[in-house]
Parts: C-alpha cells; sequence; structure tokens
C-alpha cells in the first residue's frame, strides 16, 4: 500500500510535518509507553478524533470520543466552523479526560477508563457565548484542580485574554467567577492570545499559549509561582527564518526516556492545520525552547524510545477504505449529527450511501449527510468506485472536494432512466452548484472515479466509464473553510417528496496514493 504521506525517513530521523493532514489544535500526553493525541473536530461527527503512536512520529487513528454532538439539535445541520474548538486531553485519576471550549455553548468535558472507552456523555461544565480552548490542571503537589480557557471575540466581545477557574476535582463544577490570569492587551506588541494549554513543573504553573493570529503568530510561555499569577512570559516558538508560518498552539510532552517535545500545527490552507513535531530543551533560567533555538526544524532525529519498546512500524493514520460489511473507517466522519438509515449494511464489502431526499442537492455544503475525511497530503490521488443502484429520476452520487467552494464528480439518474457521468461546482459565496463539464454517458451505471491533487490543492478530475480514464473539466483549487480545511467528501442524494430514501449508490476501493 503506498502512503500519500509518511514522516519516519527509516534511518533514525523524521520529517516535519509528522501528520500531514488537518488535526487542528493537537493535545497530546504520554501514558506509560503509549502517546495520545486529540485535535479539534468542529461540526463533523464523530468528534474528538483519538490518535495512538509509540514515538510521537507515527500515529494511528484509533476512534473517537465524542459519538454526537451537543445540544443535539444544534448539530443536525451543518455548521462546519463550530463545535468542538481546541480540545486539552489528560490522563489523571486513571482515567483519559477531553475538554473543548464549543464557542457556542460553553465549555464541555468527556472523560474513560481507556482511552477506546467508553467515554462519558458530554458534561456542560461552564455555560456561554465565546468561551473557548479550555484546559484543565489537577496540580498533585496541592490537591487543587484548575482550569482556564480563552476567548472568542467573535461570541463574546472578548478576546487576547485567559481566564482561570478553581475546579472541582471531579471535574464536574467550577469553584468561582473566573479570574483574568494573562490579559495580552497590557503585553506589548501581544495579540490574539488563544489556545491556552496548563501544566505544573518545578514549582512553576506554566501556561504554554499561542498568540499574533494562526497563520503569522508566535508560541508564548507564561510562568507563575500561584495560578492567578502574576505570570511572566516569554516567546519561545516563531517562524524566524524557516518556511514554518505561525507556529501555533500544541502540546508539551514529556517522552519515555525524560527527553522533552512539543507537537503544534501549522496552517496551511485548504490543508488545513498540519501538525509539527519539536524537540524541548529547558534553558539555564528555567524556560522551554522549542525546536532549533526556538525556530521549527524540518528534520530531526527521532525521540529516544525505552529499552524495553520495539521499534514502531511506518505508519500514517489511515485514508483507504474496503468498507468491509458495508462499514466504514474511522477516518471517515458526518457533516452533522447522523441519522439512521444513511448507510446500508450488508455482508460484504462496500459503502452503500442512501440517496437521502434534500431540497438542498444544489449545495453540498448544506447537506449533512455527506461522508468526509481529510486530505491526507499535499499531494495525492484518489479513486473510488461508483454505481448509482437508484432508479429515482434526479438521484445522484459522487466523490467530491468540500470546502467554502467545491466541486464533485460523479453519476446522475435522468429523466429517461438513463445514467450520466456529470462534474459540478460552486464557488465560494455561488448559492448553487453549475457544471465543470459537459455530461456524459455511463453505461450500466458505473464509473469509476479519481481526483488528482498537486501543490496548492490544484485538483484535477478524471472518470473511467468502461473506456479508460478521461480527464474532466478544469483544475478546480480546494479552498477551506475559515477553520477547517478541505474535505474529501462521498454523497448521493435525491430530489424531495416520497417516502424515505429513494434508493442507494454503492461506493468501492477508496484508494489514496502518492
Amino acid at each position: 500500500m503506498s502512503l500519500p504521506w509518511t514522516a519516519d525517513l527509516g534511518d533514525g530521523t523524521y520529517r516535519n510535518p509528522v501528520l500531514a493532514s488537518d488535526w487542528s489544535d493537537p493535545d497530546a500526553i504520554r501514558v506509560g509507553d503509549d502517546y495520545y493525541l486529540t485535535a479539534s473536530s468542529f461540526g463533523r461527527v464523530p468528534g474528538l478524533p483519538l490518535l495512538h503512536s509509540r514515538d510521537l512520529v507515527n500515529w494511528s487513528l484509533v476512534g473517537h470520543a465524542l459519538e454526537r454532538l451537543e445540544p443535539a439539535e444544534a448539530f443536525d445541520v451543518p455548521r462546519h466552523d463550530c463545535g468542538v474548538w481546541a480540545p486539552s486531553l489528560r490522563h489523571h485519576d486513571d482515567r483519559f479526560w477531553i475538554f473543548w471550549g464549543d464557542p457556542d455553548h460553553g465549555v464541555f468535558q468527556v472523560n474513560a477508563p481507556d482511552i477506546t472507552g467508553p467515554w462519558s456523555s458530554p458534561h456542560l461544565l461552564k455555560a456561554g457565548k465565546g468561551l473557548i480552548d479550555a484546559c484543565p490542571l489537577w496540580d498533585e503537589e496541592t490537591g487543587e484542580a484548575y482550569l482556564v480557557h480563552a476567548w472568542a471575540k467573535s461570541r463574546s466581545g472578548v478576546k487576547n485574554r485567559l481566564t482561570g477557574h478553581r475546579m472541582s476535582p471531579d471535574g464536574r463544577e467550577l469553584l468561582d467567577e473566573g479570574r483574568t490570569v494573562v490579559d495580552g492587551d497590557r503585553l506589548p506588541g501581544w495579540f490574539t492570545l488563544e489556545g491556552p494549554k496548563l501544566h505544573r513543573r518545578d514549582g512553576w504553573y506554566w501556561i504554554l499559549a499561542p498568540a499574533g493570529g494562526v497563520t503569522t503568530g508566535w508560541q508564548g510561555a507564561f510562568r507563575a509561582r500561584e495560578f492567578f499569577g502574576p505570570y511572566e512570559e516569554r516567546v519561545v516558538l516563531a517562524q524566524g527564518r524557516t518556511e514554518i508560518n505561525g507556529p501555533h498552539q500544541g502540546a508539551w510532552v514529556t517522552g519515555a526516556t525524560g527527553d522533552d517535545w512539543f507537537l503544534h500545527f501549522q496552517e496551511r490552507g485548504a490543508y488545513g492545520r498540519v501538525v509539527h513535531l519539536q524537540p524541548l530543551r529547558w534553558d539555564d533560567d528555567g524556560w522551554p525552547v522549542v525546536g532549533a533555538d526556538g525556530e521549527p526544524v524540518l528534520v530531526h532525529p527521532k525521540p529516544a524510545l525505552p529499552a524495553r519498546a520495539t521499534t514502531p512500524v511506518v505508519r500514517a493514520p489511515a485514508s483507504d477504505d474496503d468498507f468491509p460489511g458495508g462499514r466504514f473507517g474511522p477516518q471517515w466522519q458526518w457533516t452533522a449529527n447522523p441519522r439512521p438509515g444513511w448507510t446500508h449494511p450488508h455482508p460484504g464489502d462496500g459503502l452503500r450511501l442512501a440517496c437521502l431526499r434534500t431540497a438542498d442537492a444544489h449545495d453540498l455544503r448544506l447537506l449533512p449527510g455527506v461522508l468526509v475525511q481529510r486530505l491526507p497530503a499535499e499531494t495525492f490521488t484518489v479513486t473510488v468506485g461508483l454505481s448509482l443502484e437508484s432508479t429515482e429520476p434526479g438521484a445522484k452520487a459522487g466523490l467530491a472536494v468540500l470546502g467554502d467552494a467545491f466541486s464533485w464528480i460523479g453519476l446522475e439518474r435522468g429523466a429517461d432512466g438513463a445514467v450520466t457521468l456529470v462534474h459540478r461546482f460552486a464557488e465560494t459565496g455561488a448559492p448553487h452548484e453549475r457544471d465543470a463539464a459537459a455530461p456524459r454517458p455511463a453505461p450500466g451505471g458505473h464509473a469509476v472515479l479519481r481526483i488528482e491533487v498537486a501543490p496548492g490543492a490544484r485538483c484535477r478530475f478524471a472518470a473511467d466509464t468502461g473506456d479508460g480514464f478521461r480527464p474532466s473539466g478544469q483544475v478546480f483549487a480546494a479552498t477551506p473553510w475559515r477553520w477547517v480545511g478541505a474535505l474529501l467528501g462521498l454523497f448521493a442524494t435525491a430530489p424531495p417528496g416520497g417516502e424515505g430514501a429513494a434508493g442507494a449508490a454503492a461506493f468501492a476501493r477508496f484508494r489514496t496514493t502518492a
């Protein structure tokens, strides 16, 4: 199998990014010899992805902590840039904990005895607008528990400050009204302070938090002897002379052999926020120095393994899928809370998506039943087989690149019963899709669809309807939403009217190759 991207160079070194997909706002921890990571999932379902690694370089996606988004009625329709923002992952009292802020509803937490669950139902810890980027700390030295969070100005009118609370040890309630622990407006040159991660080390309370914006900012560190401050600050990672723009929020992790590392993201437009791994050391004054003297590294020796460990297999989160039993792998998410009947399980391989009746079939951005996954690398080719089983006139299904603009290629059933290959797109702000190429016959209602993605997320579409692959339409430049990178998507729809879904479309052998 040809992976679109691997970070492990096979010679004891790695290259950045270690995760070349949109794993936005990563946070990570070590438990024993294992590393775990979660990331923002915004309005996609299931939420709170869970990744596992033995060396911080080779990662696998092992599941999700959030089965449905709450409140459920708010996410029955797509809300691409809302939902789960910047979660924090911790291990305390033999449990895994994830806290996050939903900018429209407040701070939530879930917890579980094992990374694979079962995870608790979301608990609303603090209700309110604009509460984001929440992170807890259980202070082993004092027995106290704390929480810090940032603010989204779009909802609250407040930004550039971090608020701290005392928290009950069970993580169920906050014990005070909260106080500003760091006010970025009082720091010369600091703006858009957000994404705090709270730690305790050598008698200091540490808050690692970025500022300056996701594309142009830097990573800061703050320390104080008391949780509520006063804090002193320092910039510990910035772009400098490198090409790694805005090294932004992430996770400080102490390795199994005692070395320290920092995972952060880099904003890359349609590719989303890819994850880099940086070495971390401590200077003579006790401050962290991240990367190569405060600048990101591109290639570096891998983290040391404990003597008892075996060499990890070179891997990256899965993107291929044969859909065994009609089920899809954990790399896939819906664009809203799913409903029964969206897929049709069966004994063999292949995914059967119900052709959902909708008046919004002209705009994939509005559809809750689109199955999506991240772009797996900067350059790759994706192929999938499609059979349109539905006999409903107007039923259609396809393979899409979905963002604030979108384009898709697939099959549509005509009024005469014949199936044609269609290729359509919609620009940013356009309320309705239009043809990207002239339709052509698809004998037997079957096609193999292909998208080749080149640097700059420039997408070339093609299809094989029985006479070999033929290109379709002009190059399409994928676009992100405001916070979310572009996505690969599978969908099936039918015109409104009638009861239930209008048959199904069958997808087979989803493949992404370098």
